[in-house]
């Protein structure tokens, strides 16, 4: 039958994907007992941090991605073991699987390094492709083909979706800020025929995506622009600014920064668009979202954010309007936000 086109919904390979996440977590919740300690009495993140001697900030996305799968929750701001957990993962239960999950502690190489990071809160070298690098400001040539082919693949089912959405008929001028291999501004081109495209990310990152805009026969539509976002000035004059998985790269204090320079950078009634895999409001979930962020805490300085925590960042930078609804086929979201006339 042979191959078949990209589309928009790309879910049964994500959830292959980030099925690597599912047992570690467990593992390393075994380890360090945290299923004996909330399984006792609820605790806030903070006081389950300070019994078990790990890092508060890894524990809270480890507790978000358990919560997810079912083995834990939360209500009032503390945490509990759920029923199965206190029956099957309490390491005092007569049914406890103890013998089982020692057995994955001791060979899964992904159980290590998570419970180093949860334990110390220090990341693991090179578990995201790019990390280091995005951090530094620079990279070599190498480094960023090797993130441009990873990211155009993982990328190419929700730039699609993304694209798609009504809200993007009337931009004229997009600017795809942090572009990777510049698989949305391409996608975003591609969709509506009277859009021009600016790709901003460091120049050799840049310089990988003119070679997928130049195979996408694109050169006319869309223009590349090398510098460092967090150091050097924005080209203005756009009518939005496009953010697709940037701000699970980094902190709260960091994007902050960013909004504060694409809100100085848009023309009046200018529009900001984030593309995210959302947390639920409370944390605790969906799966997709807090595995994914199990893989920011491994890789990056950041996380998956709630939309209320997009919504402060964005409203403390001057934005208003702030909304989000689900794009295409896949997990993502799309948050927008407007620049006050």
């Amino acid at each position: 039958m042979g191959p078949l086109p990209p589309g928009t919904d790309d879910r049964p390979i994500w959830d292959i994907w980030q099925s690597q996440f599912t047992l570690p977590a467990v593992t390393v919740a075994d380890e360090l007992g945290l299923f004996g300690a909330i399984g006792n009495r609820a605790m806030t993140t903070s006081e389950l941090a300070q019994s078990l001697a790990v890092n508060e900030r890894a524990l809270g996305i480890l507790l978000g991605a358990l919560a997810s799968i079912g083995v834990a929750e939360r209500r009032d701001m503390r945490w509990s073991a759920t029923p199965p957990a206190r029956m099957w993962l309490h390491p005092e239960a007569e049914g406890y699987w103890g013998g089982f999950l020692l057995r994955f502690r001791q060979t899964i190489p992904l159980h290590a390094d998570l419970i180093a990071m949860v334990r110390t809160g220090i990341r693991p070298e090179n578990k995201v492709a790019g990390g280091p690098e995005w951090e530094r400001g620079t990279m070599s040539a190498e480094v960023a083909r090797r993130i441009s082919d990873f990211m155009h693949a993982h990328s190419m089912g929700p730039a699609r979706g993304a694209a798609l959405q009504p809200v993007f008929k009337d931009v004229k001028s997009l600017l795809d800020v942090g572009c990777g291999s510049g698989v949305y501004g391409i996608e975003m081109a591609r969709a509506h025929g009277a859009m021009q495209v600016t790709l901003l990310d460091l120049k050799e990152m840049v310089a990988e995506a003119q070679t997928h805009v130049e195979a996408a026969g694109l050169q006319d539509r869309i223009s590349t622009c090398g510098l460092n976002m967090f150091e050097q000035e924005w080209p203005t004059g756009h009518d939005a600014h496009f953010f697709a998985n940037i701000y699970h790269d980094w902190s709260e204090e960091t994007n902050a920064l960013l909004s504060q320079k694409s809100f100085a950078a848009l023309k009046p009634g200018g529009r900001i668009f984030l593309h995210e895999i959302l947390m639920d409001d409370d944390g605790t979930g969906p799966w997709q979202a807090t595995s994914f962020s199990l893989m920011m805490l491994m890789g990056t300085l950041g996380k998956q954010y709630t939309l209320p925590e997009l919504r402060a960042l964005l409203e403390d930078a001057g934005f208003e309007d702030v909304r989000a609804c689900r794009s295409g086929g896949g997990y993502y979201s799309l948050i927008s936000a407007r620049k006050p006339e």
